[in-house]
């Protein structure tokens, strides 16, 4: 069952970066990159569930903090930037 889950999450990590290499819009980019960072988390706490050693959900942890600061970060970074090239344009 959980060999299932691995490997259902592994298919929706790869489309999720097919998305983010062939998104329409930098938000469904970045949406895409947020949704394989969220997968990534979840298949570390699987394959720690699997292997019976619990130590790697600190790093799970880590990671899912790191997936959410930098999501943010990148969207202020774009928000900025699409001020500053309007302001230059007007």
């Amino acid at each position: 069952m959980f060999t299932l889950t691995c490997i259902a999450l592994l298919i929706v990590m790869s489309l999720a970066l097919i998305r983010a290499f062939k998104g329409p819009t930098l938000y469904d980019r970045i949406l895409a990159v947020n949704t394989f960072g969220t997968k990534t988390v979840l298949l570390i706490a699987v394959i720690d569930f699997l292997k019976g050693r619990p130590d790697f959900l600190d790093i799970a942890i880590v990671y899912a903090l790191i997936n959410f600061i930098s999501v943010i970060a990148i969207l202020r970074f774009f928000e900025y930037a699409g001020k500053e090239a309007v302001e230059e344009e007007g």
